[in-house]
């Protein structure tokens, strides 16, 4: 959101309206898999303990398709708002990485560096 309306964040802040509430909650991300034209919601949080649950999302979370990619100082997984509505967690020793959903068509050589990056970013942290 910030990319493609420059300045918004900033311009709301005060701002209680609904209108500001739910470009708040917007994912971070729209993607589109060059291969199958397939366009999804991504939401990327950073979560030192390496977990998430539904009880990391706000209250009535509107996006129900979307992904979230959940960077640790070990790893980056992936979990959709379904899943998490199902019942199912990103624990510290959960396998849901990120290379491992298909629908992003990701290397996971690219997904290596990221993680060794992110590891490096986070390791003061």
């Amino acid at each position: 959101m910030e990319n493609t309306i420059p300045g918004i964040m900033e311009l709301l802040k005060g701002v209680r309206s609904d209108v500001a509430k739910q470009i708040r909650r917007m994912p971070d991300f729209v993607i589109q898999d060059p291969k199958t034209k397939s366009v999804y919601f991504v939401e990327v949080k950073f979560r030192a303990s390496g977990e998430f649950s539904i009880l990391d999302l706000p209250e009535n979370y509107p996006y129900d398709n979307a992904y979230i990619i959940l960077v640790s100082k070990k790893h980056i997984k992936c979990i959709t708002v379904e899943e998490l509505k199902a019942g199912e967690i990103i624990s510290s020793t959960s396998t849901n990485y990120l290379n491992h959903r298909k629908e992003f068509h990701l290397k996971r050589e690219v997904i290596v560096d990221f993680c060794n990056f992110a590891v490096q970013f986070f390791e003061s942290i």
